[in-house]
């Protein structure tokens, strides 16, 4: 079995066209085709039906995907480090955050691993929790950080900051006579609260909270953004949940917050991780030097 012939079956079952696949493989149909025979013939499976409707995966077609798309994920990674390497890099951590997870705090541990390692690259890409966790699992992140522990088989998380919830309420709002606001007297209120596509895993959380409330919640808006949600809650629109950290480093005039009168109102920064992949010293040095930092 060789690459190109994995190469093919790949741009095959991306465009499930032959003519298409062979364009963009810049070769011409018959070698495409004698490719996947060749394939298919070594490892004794049908990987492609193919009749006049047109050209579709098998079952074992579809499996083989999933693991040829993981080979050339790797493969990619073993090409980006070993250009890190003759470049004076000596490795590189791919980092995906999710549900709105970035603050003051990782900034500050980012900035002190570039002083502690400045050969190593770090690479950060803001993605939904369903990407991240794909990722996690094919290999494209080498960790991610996220707002739930729900997260399903073979992905390890681990607590890393927890903050209390609060909320954002317009200025004179009737709920600031509390200094902390009970839960139950947001009963009624209008709520805005994150988009559930952008921030699912702390969204799922809200709504787990939100769950003890006496009435069915009043969500009249969902925010995409921390600035959305705040620009709304000073219009008037209604009431939102934010965190300590996030409202501190973004302060609106026209608005104020409030804690929640709920011990157990608290929203936990996890990190996530491949179950099944042995941590490299790399990232031993990582997860070690963020757990120093929480500690600290």
């Amino acid at each position: 079995m060789e690459l190109r012939h994995l190469r093919c079956f790949l741009v095959l079952a991306e465009e499930l066209h032959f003519t298409r696949a062979a364009e963009r493989l810049h070769i011409e149909q018959p070698p495409l085709s004698r490719a996947i025979k060749e394939l298919e013939e070594e490892i004794g499976v049908i990987l492609f039906d193919r009749d006049r409707r047109g050209t579709q995966l098998t079952p074992a077609g579809a499996a083989f995907l999933h693991d040829v798309r993981r080979l050339f994920t790797v493969l990619e990674q073993a090409q980006e480090n070993v250009k890190a390497v003759a470049a004076g890099l000596r490795g590189c951590l791919r980092i995906a955050i999710s549900d709105g997870s970035v603050d003051w705090r990782l900034s500050s541990f980012l900035a002190h691993c570039r002083e502690e390692e400045p050969e190593i690259e770090v690479r950060l890409s803001e993605v939904p929790l369903a990407e991240q966790l794909r990722g996690l699992r094919s290999g494209d992140f080498t960790i991610g950080l996220a707002h739930t522990a729900d997260v399903g088989e073979g992905i390890v998380t681990e607590p890393i900051w927890q903050d209390p919830l609060m909320i954002a309420v317009p200025a004179r709002h009737e709920l600031l006579a509390h200094k902390a606001i009970p839960l139950h007297k947001l009963n009624g209120h209008p709520l805005i609260l994150c988009d559930p596509q952008v921030c699912e895993g702390y969204y799922r959380e809200l709504t787990r909270l939100l769950r003890s409330l006496e009435r069915e919640p009043n969500i009249v808006e969902h925010a995409s953004s921390l600035d959305m949600m705040l620009t709304l809650v000073g219009a008037g629109y209604g009431i939102a949940f934010t965190t300590a950290a996030r409202i501190a480093t973004s302060q609106r005039s026209g608005v104020v917050a409030r804690p929640l009168a709920v011990d157990s109102a608290i929203i936990t920064t996890y990190l996530l991780r491949p179950s099944d992949n042995a941590l490299s010293p790399l990232l031993e040095r990582f997860i070690a030097r963020l757990h120093s930092q929480v500690k600290g």
